[in-house]
């Protein structure tokens, strides 16, 4: 059964800086580029950010230079270290592997940018 839990989210104020994380089980978790993405309200769900297993990143337009996706196979865990932070970002965040299988989305993290 694959899963993955987030952490890390809460209330902060506009330019301040959060680290979320996100831990896999059920599958073989280094083989896969890995993914956050996040869902505001009232909107689609959008990627923000991926890992290959050799480490190459992507992000989107939005976050990029505020936003650093890093892996630990280790302990088959994923981190997104968000500064800068803004109104905007305001959103549940989730991993995923990328494509992400719509079956396979957790709870999320709730993240609110607001002064």
């Amino acid at each position: 059964q694959v899963q993955f839990v987030e952490s890390g989210g809460g209330l902060v104020q506009p330019g301040r800086s959060l680290r979320l994380s996100c831990a896999a089980s059920g599958i073989i978790f280094s083989v896969y580029t890995m993914g956050w993405y996040r869902q505001a309200p009232g909107k689609q769900r959008e990627f923000v950010a991926s890992i290959t297993n050799a480490l190459g990143t992507n992000y989107a337009v939005s976050v990029k230079g505020r936003f650093t996706i890093s892996r630990d196979n280790a302990k088959n865990t994923i981190y997104l270290q968000m500064n800068s932070l803004k109104p905007e970002d305001t959103a549940v965040y989730y991993c995923n592997t990328r494509p992400p299988p719509a079956q396979w989305f957790g709870q999320g993290t709730q993240v609110t940018v607001s002064s």
